[in-house]
C-alpha cells in the first residue's frame, strides 16, 4: 500500500500530528518519573510504553477511521449522542468521572461525549439549513436542548469540560448560521452566568476557610472556588502545581536547549499532563513553547481551510467543530501552565500522558481527515473533469 494512500487526508495536518506525537513521547518520558513512583506497582518505564502504546494506537485508529466515508457518521451521530447520554448518566449517579477498564485504564465519558456532541449537532444544523429553518426559533431551542443535555450531566463532575463542550458546540450553531442575533444575546448571557457562578463559588470558597459548615450548591463548587482562589491570590511561596509551573517556565528562558534536563518536573504529579506544557517550556525555552502553539495554529487553519473547500454542510461543520474543540483544549492548557487562567484539568491534545482522552481526540482526528479526504477527491475529480473538457475543446479547433 502505497504511503500516500495509507496517510489519507490533509498531508500538513499528518505532519502536525506527527510533531506533536514526538514532542509528547519526548515531555512524558521526561516528566513521567515522580507520578509513576507515587502510583503503586508502577514504574517510569511501564507508564511510559504504554503511553507509547496508546500513541500508536491513535495512528491506527486516525487512518482507520480516514478511510471511512465521513457521511456514514451522520447516519449514527443520533445513537452514538443517547448512548453518551446513558454513560454520563450512569457517572453522575455514582458520582464519578471515569470508569476504570483493563488494559486502557480510565474512560471518561465525557470525552466520547464531547466528540459525538459537535458531530450530532453538525449534523442537525446541517438538516435545519437544507430544510432552511436556521433561522427558526424552534431550531435555535432544539440544539440549545440537545447541547444542554450533555453539559448538565457533566457539569456536576467537571466545570472546564462542561464549558468547553458548550462553547464548541455553540460555535458550531454559529458556524451553521443558526439565528445569529439570538446567538450572541445568548452568548453574551452565558459570559455573564458563567463568571457569576465562579465568583458565587470563590466567595463561598473564602467563607468556608473560616467556616467549616459553608454549604456548596454542588459537591465539586469547593474545588472551583479553591481554584479560582489560587488563581486571584497568589501565594509565591506555597510549593503548588501553579507555582511549580511558572518557575519551571522562568527557568527555560527565552532559547534553552536541554531535554530531559527538567527540575521541576520532579516534583510535579501532573508534569506529564496538566502541565506538561510548562516542561516543554522549561527544556526547550519559550522558542519550544512558541513551535507548539504554532503547529496547533496551523491545525486548526488547516481545518478551517478544508471546512471552507468542503461541499457538503455536515462535512464542514463537523470539521470545523472538531477542530476548534481541539484548538480551544490546547488554548485552555496553555493559558493553565502560564498563569493566564485557574487550573482546569484540562489536558494539552496529542502531548499529555494518553488515556482515553488520548484516542477518542485521536478518533475526532480521524474524522476531520476522512473529510479532507473526501475533499481531495472532489478535487482530483474536478481536475480531471477540466483536463478533459480542455483536450476536447483542443480536438474540435
Amino acid at each position: 500500500m502505497k504511503t500516500g494512500k495509507l496517510f489519507r487526508g490533509d498531508k500538513i495536518i499528518w505532519v502536525v500530528f506527527f510533531l506533536l506525537s514526538v514532542i509528547s513521547l519526548v515531555a512524558v518520558y521526561s516528566s513521567i518519573g515522580l507520578y509513576a513512583y507515587s502510583m503503586p506497582h508502577a514504574r517510569p518505564t511501564g507508564l511510559f510504553l504504554k503511553h507509547l502504546a496508546i500513541v500508536a494506537a491513535t495512528y491506527v485508529a486516525i487512518m482507520l477511521i480516514s478511510r471511512i466515508n465521513y457521511r456514514y457518521f451522520s447516519r449514527f451521530a443520533m445513537l452514538g449522542y443517547w448512548a453518551s447520554l446513558v454513560l454520563l448518566a450512569v457517572m453522575l449517579a455514582l458520582h464519578g468521572r471515569w470508569f476504570r477498564l483493563p488494559v486502557i485504564g480510565q474512560f471518561q465519558p465525557s470525552e466520547i461525549a464531547k466528540v459525538v456532541l459537535i458531530i450530532f449537532v453538525a449534523r442537525q444544523v446541517a438538516i435545519a439549513k437544507k430544510k432552511e429553518q436556521t433561522n427558526e426559533l424552534g431550531t435555535f431551542l432544539m440544539l440549545l436542548v440537545y447541547i444542554g443535555g450533555v453539559v448538565l450531566l457533566v457539569l456536576p463532575e467537571n466545570f472546564s469540560t462542561a464549558a468547553l463542550i458548550f462553547l464548541s458546540a455553540y460555535l458550531v450553531m454559529l458556524y451553521g448560521g443558526v439565528n445569529r442575533k439570538l446567538w450572541w444575546r445568548l452568548f453574551l448571557v452565558g459570559i455573564v452566568v458563567a463568571i457569576g457562578f465562579l465568583m458565587v463559588s470563590y466567595f463561598k470558597y473564602e467563607k468556608s476557610l473560616n467556616n467549616a459548615d459553608t454549604e456548596m450548591a454542588i459537591e465539586r463548587q469547593a474545588t472551583w472556588g479553591h481554584r479560582v482562589h489560587s488563581w486571584w491570590n497568589p501565594q509565591p511561596d506555597e510549593l503548588s502545581q501553579e507555582n511549580m509551573a511558572k518557575m519551571a517556565i522562568a527557568r527555560g528562558g527565552i532559547a534553552r536547549l536541554g531535554v530531559g534536563s527538567t527540575v521541576h518536573a520532579r516534583l510535579m504529579t501532573q508534569a506529564h499532563n496538566d502541565f506538561i506544557y510548562a516542561i516543554i517550556i522549561e527544556e526547550t525555552g519559550m522558542i519550544g513553547g512558541l513551535i507548539v502553539f504554532a503547529l496547533y495554529s496551523i491545525f486548526f487553519f488547516r481545518c478551517i481551510k478544508i471546512s471552507l473547500k468542503s461541499k457538503g454542510s455536515f462535512g464542514a461543520l463537523t470539521v470545523a467543530g472538531l477542530g476548534t474543540m481541539i484548538y480551544l483544549q490546547a488554548l485552555v492548557n496553555m493559558s493553565v501552565a502560564v498563569g493566564v487562567l485557574p487550573v482546569t484539568g484540562q489536558t494539552l491534545p496529542f502531548i499529555s500522558y494518553g488515556g482515553t482522552a488520548y484516542l477518542f481526540l485521536g478518533s475526532a482526528l480521524g474524522v476531520i481527515q476522512s473529510v479532507a479526504a473526501d475533499v481531495e477527491n472532489a478535487e482530483a475529480a474536478t481536475a480531471v473533469e477540466a483536463t478533459a473538457v480542455e483536450e476536447k475543446t483542443d480536438d474540435t479547433e
